[in-house]
């Protein structure tokens, strides 16, 4: 009871809880600095300050004493309470008024207060343990012994009549101390396993967090690219615009001259003629015979134009004075091509030719240099650069950035792509994606498709149902990317790596016959992969 009342006289009246860094007001009572804080900072906004006990009015914000004493009755005297009370186990034969517990007895199934266990037997049959409010829980169901040994065949709690006589008789058995540790330390193996999957985790978090990073840079750098490239887009085009646009003013001007030239020379001839009607009217009117046929300069009157002059100004009149609409579309069209070209490096689709001094004997090419096919010996001399297998390099050499397509709807066994001209040109090691110096799309068997480099193969997923492929070509970014051409273009592959050799373009056919073709429509309607 005592304890109880203390712990009232120790409570804020604002919390209700146990003093924290007790202050006083002027008029006496007690509170938590925090809380006494809280309650002044709102009355300072209504601009009066009282006491949340009494009610007591203060002119200006009251001052905040320190109450040692109290502070140091409770950390002194109550050290304890705060725990006891969370634990939520009161004392059992106090029934009037909760006390906190500070034992549990298992023989009387019993909660203690500090005055009840001074007067609690100290015989050993009563066994006092830490606070628990399941007392029941540690007895025997059957015997109503104190559970205190634990037979490892069943996995259970036992007394020492269920070891003795009862259902357990025979088992191995251990105390509850040796079988605690022994489960303790396979908890403590567990624990470390799990600390150790737990630091993978967080290795495993820190390597996506890191690829985060460098997800978010390559994307900052990719916006300001994209930023910059659109800027110089935006300017280049407003560049060209201002140019077509006074192209169209200086013709329009031209024009115009030209025009009101025209018109002066045609005004001057038609008042001429205006003239000569005027004078013939009024010699057509005289009525003295003699007077009209000796009329002087008569033949200048009658002069009319002939058919060539009349001709020749028709022509001037139907040609003369127009814009150049060609011309400026010219202009236009151009400028476009060299904004494409200068920004991004994209002149448009390549013209491919293909080399026939290194057609392998096997293959025919076309008198245009765009069709490869298979056919009987060719009896062309063997040199170094020819292909003993059915291959076919491009005439050009590549870097920068070019696309092209290939129709492929002639062979059932085909590669395509594209290799450095050190290439070998003899042995396995020769075919398109069999080397180091060589990258290849194709389909080689019953409609497989698959790229090669280095020997490796990876196979193009979900079916390639189109005859067309298109090929893109990023040398400075490192990239060779393969796409079908179907509604909408799928990009397959795209290869990575370092260029050190300009590339070829480089075809094999097994069978049939493959196709270069243009392709500019769908270029600008690529799904960009990089």
């Amino acid at each position: 009871m005592a304890s109880a009342d203390l712990r009232k006289e120790l409570e804020c009246s604002i919390c209700l809880s146990i003093y924290t860094d007790p202050v006083t007001l002027k008029c006496g009572h007690n509170f938590c600095r925090d809380c006494i804080c809280r309650v002044l900072d709102t009355l300072e906004e209504s601009g009066g300050f009282s006491c949340p006990e009494c009610r007591e009015e203060f002119q200006d914000r009251p001052a905040l004493h320190r109450n040692v004493t109290l502070r140091n009755i409770v950390e002194n005297l109550l050290p304890t309470q705060p725990d006891q009370e969370k634990s939520g186990v009161f004392c059992t034969h106090c029934i009037h008024t909760p006390v906190p517990a500070v034992i549990s007895c298992l023989m009387c199934e019993a909660s203690l207060c500090d005055d009840h266990l001074r007067v609690h037997s100290k015989s050993p049959e009563h066994v006092l343990c830490d606070l628990t409010t399941s007392l029941e829980n540690r007895k025997c169901s059957v015997h109503k012994k104190i559970l205190g040994y634990y037979c490892t065949e069943d996995s259970s709690c036992i007394c020492v009549s269920c070891g003795l006589a009862g259902e357990h008789r025979g088992h191995q058995v251990e105390t509850l101390d040796e079988a605690s540790e022994k489960k303790k330390k396979k908890l403590r193996n567990v624990l470390q396993e799990l600390m150790n999957e737990r630091e993978e985790m967080e290795k495993r978090v820190q390597s996506l967090q890191e690829r985060r990073r460098k997800v978010q840079g390559k994307a900052d750098d990719e916006t300001e690219r994209v930023t910059v490239l659109f800027r110089n887009l935006r300017r280049r085009l407003g560049d060209l615009e201002k140019r077509v646009l006074s192209e169209i003013s200086v013709q329009t001007k031209q024009s115009f001259l030209s025009l009101s030239d025209m018109i002066q020379q045609l005004e001057i001839k038609k008042e001429e003629l205006s003239r000569k009607m005027e004078d013939i009217e009024k010699l057509c009117n005289r009525t003295d015979p003699l007077t009209v046929l000796q009329e002087s300069d008569t033949g200048d009157l009658c002069d009319t134009e002939d058919d060539e002059d009349r001709e020749r100004r028709d022509k001037l009149l139907h040609d003369g004075g127009d814009l150049d609409v060609a011309g400026i579309s010219h202009t236009l069209h151009t400028g476009l091509s060299d904004i494409l070209q200068q920004t991004l490096g994209v002149s448009g689709v390549t013209d491919i030719l293909l080399d026939v001094s290194t057609a392998g004997n096997h293959l025919h090419i076309s008198d245009d240099r765009k069709t490869v096919s298979t056919s009987l010996h060719q009896n062309r001399p063997e040199t170094p650069e020819r292909f003993e297998y059915p291959q076919v390099m491009s005439s050009q050499r590549f870097s920068g950035r070019h696309y092209w397509e290939v129709d492929v709807g002639g062979s059932d066994l085909w590669r395509v792509g594209m290799c450095y001209p050190s290439i070998d040109r003899r042995g396995e090691q020769s075919r398109i994606g069999y080397n180091k110096k060589s990258w290849g799309l194709g389909r080689w068997g019953d409609n497989w498709y698959s790229v090669r480099h280095d020997i490796k193969e990876i196979r193009v997923v979900g079916n390639v149902s189109s005859n067309r492929v298109g090929i893109y070509l990023d040398y400075e970014a490192g990239r060779i990317s393969f796409y079908e051409l179907c509604d909408p273009i799928r990009h397959l592959h795209t290869f990575t790596t370092t260029f050190t050799e300009p590339l070829h373009v480089g075809l094999r056919v097994g069978k049939g016959c493959m196709k270069i073709t243009g392709g500019e429509s769908n270029m600008r309607n690529l799904p960009r992969d990089w």
